[in-house]
């Protein structure tokens, strides 16, 4: 019996969800967004599709009802309307958010419901918290956990040396907002675009620096047990000192629209990028300091028939597999799920969790 979910937003994201699911056969898919170009697109003849306000909670509501499941590929800012309305229906409810207020509010709304609640579903936050923790149990005492993530073209060719692979609005949020860290074992604050690193991966050099909401829940998780825990997004050399340009010196961050616009008119988007995962976990084992490490590239591939980029096969890929999962108990039915609850060795051996593999 095929299990009913409602996907909201038929962006890319929530049409490569679409297409995963559906290409499994196990699922009911409906949906919904406000755009009906975007419907016919995405949805075609894989899914049924509903034009709806999905800020209209009580629109929303009558057209979830009866679903096992929502999975928002909306906007951060719209998400904790959804997981209201989840709650109020009782369905389980997954988003790709990185944005650190939304998943408060998601966590809120958990604490009523009779059903489990999984923001963060996607690479970073998401997967990137899976590997760190699967790394972290291995040791006696923590010193150390690094993640380093990029989304990547792999053909630069601008001087941002960097292409549009996914949420404008959520770019942006992850390179104004305030970034959660650990540092000499207290939980605190960093600013964004701070803390530039460089470093070698197969012959290619890149940089990174401290962007927001890409730890999920895992500061919380492990404050207390490791002296240092940072997240930073990977970026071809140069970028930075650009987004820092247009961000703080012209103020552009007081601007979010207008930021919005100009990349949005002036950056293209590519389906030939690379998603990059390195994450590094120093410690004790047997009385020994010791270093452990998962590096792992994801290139863009056709799948089913269609050619997905790397950014939108890991993202999807994420919370396809964990509402199947969930859906087969391997994740709580009920209340708050963090990221780091799934078992790694679990996640890639699902049939969407593969595509990490």
């Amino acid at each position: 019996m095929s299990r009913k979910v409602l996907i909201l937003g038929a962006g890319k994201i929530g049409g490569a969800i679409v297409d995963l699911l559906h290409a499994s056969g196990d699922y009911d898919i409906t949906l919904a967004d406000t755009d009906a170009a975007f419907l016919k697109q995405a949805g075609g003849k894989k899914a049924k599709t509903e034009k709806v306000d999905v800020a209209n909670g009580k629109a929303l509501a009558k057209l979830a009802k009866g679903q096992s499941a929502v999975l928002s590929a909306l906007p951060f800012f719209l998400n904790p309307g959804v997981a209201a309305v989840c709650a109020e229906i009782g369905a389980h409810y997954f988003d790709l958010t990185e944005d650190v207020a939304t998943t408060r509010a998601v966590r809120s709304v958990a604490k009523k419901a009779s059903t489990a609640f999984a923001p963060q579903c996607g690479l970073a936050p998401g997967f990137i918290s899976i590997v760190a923790n699967h790394l972290a149990k291995g040791f006696d005492t923590l010193r150390e956990v690094h993640m380093r993530v990029g989304a990547l073209p792999q053909f630069p060719a601008n001087g941002l040396k960097y292409n549009l692979t996914w949420s404008t609005d959520g770019l942006i949020n992850e390179y104004c907002n305030p970034c959660e860290a650990i540092y000499e074992g207290k939980l605190l604050d960093v600013m964004p675009l701070e803390g530039l690193e460089h470093f070698s991966l197969d012959g290619i050099d890149y940089e990174c620096f401290n962007t927001s909401g890409g730890l999920g829940t895992l500061c919380e998780s492990l404050n207390g047990k490791v002296q240092s825990l940072n997240y930073k997004t990977v970026r071809y050399p140069g970028h930075r000192d650009i987004m820092k340009l247009l961000l703080e010196d012209l103020r552009l961050r007081d601007r979010r629209d207008l930021l919005k616009d100009i990349m949005e008119k002036s950056v293209p988007i590519t389906h030939q990028d690379v998603v990059l995962i390195f994450v590094t976990v120093t410690g004790t084992k047997d009385g020994r300091l010791t270093q452990e490490t998962y590096a792992k590239k994801i290139y863009a591939r056709e799948i089913e028939g269609k050619l997905m980029s790397a950014i939108q096969i890991t993202t999807a890929a994420g919370i396809c597999a964990m509402l199947d999962l969930q859906g087969d108990g391997k994740l709580p039915k009920k209340g708050f799920i963090r990221q780091e609850m799934c078992d790694l060795d679990a996640f890639l051996a699902n049939r969407f969790g593969k595509y990490y593999a």
